[in-house]
């Protein structure tokens, strides 16, 4: 069964001194102000994006490690991943930093580095955003 999730975006202004809002409106969990020097510059208590993309792909990432650890028959006692992504104003995103660390009991470095590479290869968002040039990947085992 597939499913739609929808966020809504209100923005006035032109695009440098515009401001903006990102409504999560299917999980109703919040809504972000938004801004371009939140994506060019610091954040200052508002989000980006490239925030947005970052909590995607590090969540989506997480879920397709473990379930990929789940079906070689490993049961995941932590996971934590981050992902950095990097925008360049002019270019666009540029990079995107995946960094986990995981202790999964019994696991070999060698399973456990495939297994990464794997959740990397085949995650949906990872897939989605393909046509970033550079997505890399640092996995610790724990």
């Amino acid at each position: 069964m597939a499913t739609t999730r929808t966020a809504k975006t209100h923005w006035e202004g032109n695009l440098l001194e515009g401001k903006g809002t990102v409504a999560l409106e299917s999980s109703k969990v919040g809504t972000y102000d938004v801004n371009w020097p939140a994506r060019a510059e610091q954040p200052g208590g508002v989000t980006s994006p490239e925030e947005l993309i970052a909590a995607a792909h590090s969540s989506c990432y997480s879920m397709a490690f473990s379930h990929g650890l789940a079906g070689k028959g490993y049961t995941v006692a932590a996971l934590d991943t981050q992902a950095d992504v990097t925008f360049q104003p002019g270019e666009g995103i540029t990079a995107i930093a995946l960094t986990v660390k995981a202790s999964v009991p019994g696991l070999s470095e060698e399973e456990f580095q495939a297994a990464a590479q794997d959740a990397k290869a085949n995650c949906p968002v990872s897939q989605a955003l393909a046509g970033v040039k550079n997505i890399t990947l640092s996995a610790e085992l724990v």
